[in-house]
């Protein structure tokens, strides 16, 4: 089986927003986690209440029914956990609704505890201050009125507490130590998991963020693909009409009797012939030929054949090329991928001034690893801050910076990355990395 890399019908808008979509779904599965979390805590915290204020203020409370509705608090946090275990989209609707079992099992201990005269009443505010920060408008308002309704229910129906009324012994007054560790409680977990539901926030921003960013030029990239392959196909006349001009002129008389003639005629030709397979290359990474633009080959074949064509049609004086991956994998590679590391080539013999360019190739963590170097003057910090967006280039030209911007355009399309940083001893090192899943083919017996 061979695979097909088509870099343009690869870049759509549908994959941005599934990548959106995907990002959105994450963040809310964290927040489901902290949401758990916060409700182990409360477990805790309630076992904790309950026992000390029968074990050391001697307060009568329906202890049977409270560790009722504890049992269901803890079957249904264990019932969330294993349901979101796993990585799975996440809703509004299903935070609503997690937040609802929240208020609800709160609500009951505090009737079977006081009502409002149970200090740690004021914990509804926790529940609709992480609302807020969760939820969209229209379920942190509902969530709003459910505890007001709930709090008003409890002030009419709820039996109080047989608290004595002394307020006026200030920190020494039971309902003023229980309201003061219900404010420290609810001040701790506040800052705790509302920083952390800002962080989560804060990161699905920054990831939205880059993921339109990278649609814009996604977005680039096939309008250059489109306006490169609509180029290509205007050239193809002119080039075959060279093509015969050339030949008829190898067979005429004044040009077969003078070798110096034939010989020019020679290399026009082949340049001529150069031309033409640029032309098949990008309608190939266009998807506009006829069959595949992948080639069944192995990781040495091609990688050698790739290193030997660039220096024989390249003015390099000096080309350094080392091999060291071991195992010669069975792999698919396409032009797209051939003109990548071509490109990190044609830019590295820009920047030597001595025409000295380096390439090595070898497999890390099941990635294949193609370094290219160079002995000029290094890239400036502002390139390598903004390295791979287009039009950043020292080259003082228009439209300069858009090979490197394709080139880890595609690396990204294959999963891969290209990575660019400044030599310790001068020179400029490009680091492209493919995982071999992306390339390599399936061996006998195996399905691709």
């Amino acid at each position: 089986m061979a695979v097909k890399f088509d870099l343009l019908t690869r870049i759509t808008p549908s994959i941005a927003s599934a990548e959106e979509a995907h990002v959105e779904y994450a963040a809310g599965h964290k927040n489901m986690l902290q949401l758990i979390e916060l409700r182990w805590i409360a477990v805790i915290g309630q076992v904790t209440t309950i026992a000390g204020a029968i074990l050391i203020f001697d307060i009568n409370l329906p202890l049977v029914h409270m560790l009722q509705v504890l049992a269901c608090l803890i079957a249904f946090n264990i019932a969330s956990h294993l349901r979101w275990h796993e990585r799975r989209p996440v809703a509004n609707s299903e935070l609503f609704m997690a937040l609802l079992v929240d208020v609800a099992t709160l609500t009951v201990q505090l009737y079977l505890s006081g009502g409002t005269t149970n200090p740690f009443a004021f914990l509804y505010l926790l529940q609709i201050i992480i609302s807020a920060v969760l939820l969209e408008a229209w379920s942190t308002w509902t969530i709003v009125a459910i505890t007001i309704a709930c709090l008003g229910a409890l002030a009419v129906y709820a039996q109080p507490l047989a608290l004595p009324f002394d307020h006026a012994r200030g920190i020494a007054s039971l309902y003023v130590q229980g309201m003061l560790i219900c404010f420290a409680l609810n001040a701790g977990l506040l800052v705790i998991f509302v920083s952390r539901i800002s962080g989560t926030v804060r990161a699905k921003a920054a990831q939205l963020a880059e993921l339109r960013q990278r649609a814009a030029e996604e977005d680039h990239i096939v309008r250059m693909g489109l306006l490169a392959s609509g180029a290509a196909h205007e050239l193809g006349t002119p080039l075959a009409t060279l093509s015969v001009i050339l030949g008829d002129w190898k067979r005429m008389p004044e040009f077969r009797g003078s070798p110096d003639l034939l010989e020019e005629i020679g290399e026009m030709q082949t340049q001529l012939q150069r031309c033409k397979s640029i032309v098949s290359g990008i309608l190939l990474s266009a998807g506009k030929a006829r069959g595949e633009s992948a080639v069944r080959t192995t990781i040495h074949t091609f990688l050698d054949g790739l290193a030997e064509e660039w220096e024989d049609s390249r003015p390099v004086k000096d080309f350094v090329y080392e091999n060291s991956i071991l195992d010669d994998m069975p792999v698919a590679f396409d032009s797209a991928l051939k003109q990548t590391v071509d490109n990190l080539l044609d830019n590295a013999l820009e920047a030597s001034p001595t025409g000295w360019v380096g390439m090595s190739a070898s497999v890390e963590d099941d990635h294949l690893c193609v370094i290219v170097t160079d002995r000029g003057p290094g890239f400036p910090a502002s390139v390598l801050a903004q390295f791979g967006k287009p039009y950043q280039s020292t080259k003082g030209r228009s439209g300069g910076g858009l090979g490197l911007f394709l080139v880890v355009n595609v690396a990204r399309t294959l999963g891969g990355a290209v990575v660019a940083r400044n030599g310790d001893e001068g020179g400029a090192e490009v680091k492209l990395t493919i995982p071999l899943a992306a390339i390599r083919l399936a061996g006998e017996g195996e399905h691709a």
